[in-house]
């Protein structure tokens, strides 16, 4: 009976088998990579992104669903712009306590003897 040639051949050298296995690696890895790619630009979350970050001309781009919102900056502070709403006090321990101004919506319901603002420093002394 006549065998093939192809199963006549032995394979003497090691390497070729690890070469084949290089190979099958790069391709499960170049798989992988492209499943990334396809589920990051499939996300169904907003993507924010910042065009000329720093410029005056600063540009802000939320893109959700297919549809873009876009924020120009004015290329000025917006010092000013804005209404006190209350203080922000940085504890020992590094969390942050918020109380709202009095007269401002529930919270000037509260007494005030409930609000966890520190006690003002001794005349003469200035706080930390």
């Amino acid at each position: 009976m006549k065998h093939l040639s192809v199963l006549a051949e032995e394979d003497d050298d090691p390497m070729l088998s690890a070469i084949n296995l290089i190979d099958v690696f790069l391709v499960l890895i170049v798989a992988l990579l492209t499943a990334v790619a396809v589920q990051s630009q499939s996300a169904e979350g907003a993507i924010t992104s910042v065009r000329n970050p720093g410029q005056p001309d600063m540009e802000l781009v939320i893109t959700e669903n297919g549809k873009s919102i876009k924020f120009k900056g004015t290329g000025s502070a917006s010092r000013g712009q804005g209404v006190r709403t209350g203080v922000a006090y940085k504890l020992d321990d590094g969390s942050v306590v918020y109380v709202p101004e009095p007269g401002e919506g529930a919270a000037a319901a509260a007494p005030a003897a409930a609000s966890p603002v520190p006690a003002a420093p001794p005349a003469g002394e200035t706080a930390r």
